[in-house]
């Protein structure tokens, strides 16, 4: 959703075991900012990958996960917390 922005880069993955693109080491050493919903899925971020999580700033939304894909609540939701830490005129 953030993908098409000027100066910024994004990947999306998941935490679950059937996500359909799942998080890896390699990921999460690539980042910057990493966004979550939860703050189960932090902590389960932090557990899984902690050795790799030296650079990333992690960063709870504190939305609950029981929104369908790209719904417009979450849309708005999601816009409304992640613009905050996008860079300076690119809201």
């Amino acid at each position: 959703m953030f993908a098409n922005r000027p100066g910024v880069e994004t990947a999306s993955a998941g935490l679950a075991p059937d996500a359909e693109e799942p998080c890896s080491a390699e990921l999460v050493e690539w980042a910057d900012i990493i966004f979550v919903m939860e703050r189960a899925h932090r902590a389960k971020l932090q557990r899984r990958f902690r050795a790799h999580l030296k650079r990333a700033r992690v960063v709870c939304l504190d939305i609950p996960d029981d929104y369908a894909f790209m719904q417009p609540e979450l849309v708005a939701l999601l816009e409304k917390r992640v613009g905050r830490f996008l860079p300076s005129g690119l809201r």
